[in-house]
């Protein structure tokens, strides 16, 4: 046999031994995309990284957040800091997922945000009840504890951002919230240093509670994030959309 004809046949032999190689490679890649998850691919990323993935997040430290949602429905996604039997449905739907606990990367950022907000200066103080008012964009702050009733407009563009914040407890009772112009109810957020109680009420907003959020009857649109429990009676939630 010639050494040309030797070196062909090598060149057949390794073509072959590689064609075999290909599909088990392919199967190869083929398992490491599905077990890396890749950014964007939503939302897999946004469940264990980013806290805006949530509608309802119990932000409680260590492992005691809880959530108890009952005779409600939730359009949205649901977090707590405990173990899954922290989160407690009695007849209570949810469009999304339920994760216990989150992660540490989301109970940081919802921190972050909390004392973020925490941060701004205040531009106006308010008083009363807030019924009847007209609000700009703005930066609002009650002083001390605030008890809210009747219809509260929300007057701005789409890009307009409101921020309320209450030193003490915010409780609201047959409030209404109403977006004018083409103001948008996710770019609203309430801050209470204590406690929120929204009672038969209509509130919109991303609700940043230092203490627990108990919302009964009504409705509500954003997210409610508290530092402790969360309890949701005869509500229909929903989300802000990404």
């Amino acid at each position: 046999m010639t050494v040309q004809s030797r070196f062909a046949r090598s060149v057949l032999a390794l073509t072959a031994f590689v064609s075999m190689l290909a599909p088990l490679v392919a199967l190869a890649q083929s398992d490491n995309a599905q077990s890396e998850p890749q950014p964007g691919s939503y939302p897999l990323w946004s469940q264990q990284y980013d806290a805006s993935y949530f509608t309802v997040l119990s932000a409680a430290a260590g492992t005691r957040g809880a959530v108890t949602c009952t005779d409600s429905t939730m359009m949205g996604n649901v977090g707590s800091s405990g173990a899954r039997a922290a989160v407690v449905q009695t007849r209570c739907s949810v469009s999304g997922q339920v994760v216990a606990p989150v992660t540490p990367t989301v109970l940081a950022q919802f921190n972050s945000k909390f004392d973020a907000i925490g941060d701004r200066k205040c531009e106006k103080a308010l008083t009363g009840t807030l019924a009847g008012m007209i609000l700009k964009p703005g930066v609002y702050c009650f002083p001390a504890a605030a008890s809210v009733t009747g219809t509260l407009t929300l007057d701005g563009p789409a890009f307009g951002v409101w921020v309320i914040k209450v030193n003490g407890n915010l409780t609201g009772k047959s409030f209404s919230m109403v977006m004018a112009d083409k103001g948008k109810p996710c770019n609203v957020y309430l801050e209470s240093s204590g406690a929120t109680t929204m009672t038969t009420s209509n509130a919109k907003g991303n609700i940043y509670s230092g203490e627990a959020i108990t919302l009964t009857g009504g409705s509500f649109v954003g997210r409610a994030f508290a530092k402790k429990a969360i309890t949701m009676t005869d509500i229909a939630a929903t989300g802000c959309v990404q």
